[in-house]
């Protein structure tokens, strides 16, 4: 018996070790795994940019371990992707890249901006793989054009968890499936609403917050609509006006959450949640021309229209009343357009579509502090009718990324005391055409250390990480 029970005790003991060498193993592969889940996590985390301007529609990057500038040897490009034309930026969320484009049939394009052209052809969604520009899946319909600059779409996409929501240029609002392009409702802003198309067609970039989505729509009571975001029904209606171009805002006033719209009639502040107006401020750019949404800064709004439109606001402390502060003139502010200025430490910074250079302002009164064509057209002495450059604020920082007319992406220190140069890149070549020149006028994506630009033939991913 005894030499049976060594045996057993040795078995034991033998086993005692083997799962103590198992239970050791087991806790190697699960830290492992929890490693590489923190890993996916952190990649998943990592800033998405799902619509116009960013996830907070503020023009600000928030990702860590970006470059502070642009090396003379260049930037490392991604891909290269082919797609047709547009004026629309790109979005980019969950691994994918939304680019609105129109794919022209038949047609004179010409590009007036006092006269319409008829073009026809589709607009088309295409998503692509963020990692290497392939295509996942397209979502697209017929669209004959009656616009001016009749390219593509204005509006940006934009996504909101498993949906994404896009406004073509003749009013075709359209909701889909993110992983597949599934169509999940539609409405169109002509035949539902009787909507005038504008002239150069619409361009406010849809926005999502809880449960609704909004647009500007234009009409009688109906400037901005807010749509139940899961069937596409209207909640609400606000406002007399026209549309306009100018997307509407959410932003932190006073306390509260308020809805910033700025149409041909002034700049406005609703109650998101019913329409309802805390305040409206009068003011009437030229042409209808209400493009650049106003920026917020404290309890202070700027609004820019063109030539001798733009306007500072300052909002009571109880949100439900404002006032004008002043009015800038031709010579003083800055009068956006295609692009929207950045207001912080109380100056703002925009492209001036009168002269076409990038502007300085102080806040507190409109004068003009420094300005410079080195954003917008290097070497320029002289105007250049609506320069663009696009801004994005690096993080808490005073360096911006710009993304200039002549497809340059240029990183630049702003500060009061004026421009500093950090490198630029010649990444995407201008395709458009305005007063006999040509340009890039779509805002670009920045996201997961990438930035992503289109022109009316490719987008592009370029990297800007440290």
């Amino acid at each position: 018996m005894f030499p049976i029970l060594s045996f057993r005790r040795s078995r034991v003991a033998s086993n005692t070790k083997m799962l103590s060498l198992a239970w050791i193993v087991h806790s190697m592969i699960a830290y492992l795994m929890i490693a590489c889940l923190m890993i996916d996590v952190a990649d998943v985390s990592a800033d998405d940019w799902p619509g116009w301007m960013g996830a907070s529609r503020d023009g600000v990057i928030s990702d860590e371990g970006l470059l502070t500038e642009i090396p003379e040897s260049g930037l490392e490009v991604k891909w290269r992707t082919p797609i047709a034309g547009g004026y629309a930026g790109p979005a980019v969320a969950d691994g994918r890249v939304f680019v609105f484009d129109y794919l022209k049939e038949k047609g004179e394009s010409f590009n007036n901006p006092g006269e319409r052209a008829n073009v026809y052809g589709k607009e088309r969604l295409i998503t692509l793989d963020e990692k290497t520009g392939k295509e996942l899946w397209k979502h697209e319909y017929d669209c004959p054009y009656n616009i001016s600059y009749p390219a593509g779409p204005r509006c940006t996409p934009t996504v909101d968890g498993d949906r994404v929501y896009t406004l073509g240029s003749e009013g075709d609002f359209r909701c889909l499936n993110v992983a597949d392009g599934n169509l999940i409702w539609k409405r169109n802003l002509k035949t539902d609403f009787s909507a005038e198309v504008p002239i150069w067609g619409f361009a406010s970039h849809p926005l999502v917050e809880g449960d609704l989505v909004y647009i500007m729509v234009g009409g009688e009571g109906q400037s901005i609509v807010a749509f139940d975001k899961q069937s596409g029904e209207v909640r609400w209606k606000a406002l007399d006006g026209k549309a306009g171009y100018c997307p509407p805002s959410l932003v932190e006033l006073g306390g509260k959450r308020q809805l910033i719209v700025f149409n041909p009639e002034g700049v406005h502040s609703l109650k998101p949640s019913d329409g309802s107006v805390h305040w409206s401020v009068p003011i009437t750019p030229e042409y209808e021309m209400s493009i650049a949404r106003p920026m917020v800064e404290g309890n202070r709004v700027y609004a820019s229209g063109i030539r001798t439109e733009s306007l500072m606001i300052e909002v009571a402390d109880d949100s439900e009343s404002a006032k004008e502060l002043w009015r800038g003139e031709s010579k003083d502010a800055v009068h956006s357009a295609n692009s929207t200025p950045i207001f912080v430490d109380g100056v703002i910074y925009g492209t001036d579509c009168n002269n076409g250079n990038l502007v300085a302002v102080d806040g507190t009164d409109g004068t003009i502090l420094w300005s410079t064509f080195e954003a917008t057209k290097p070497g320029e002495k002289r105007f250049i009718r609506h320069g663009t450059a696009f801004l994005t604020r690096l993080g808490n920082t005073d360096r911006y990324l710009l993304m200039s007319e002549m497809g340059d992406l240029i990183m630049a220190k702003l500060t009061k005391e004026g421009f500093e140069d950090l490198g630029r890149f010649h990444a995407i070549e201008p395709t458009g055409e305005c007063f006999g020149r040509k340009v890039v006028w779509c805002h670009p994506a920045y996201a997961n250390k990438t930035a992503f630009m289109r022109n009316d033939e490719e987008i592009v991913a370029v990297s800007i990480a440290k």
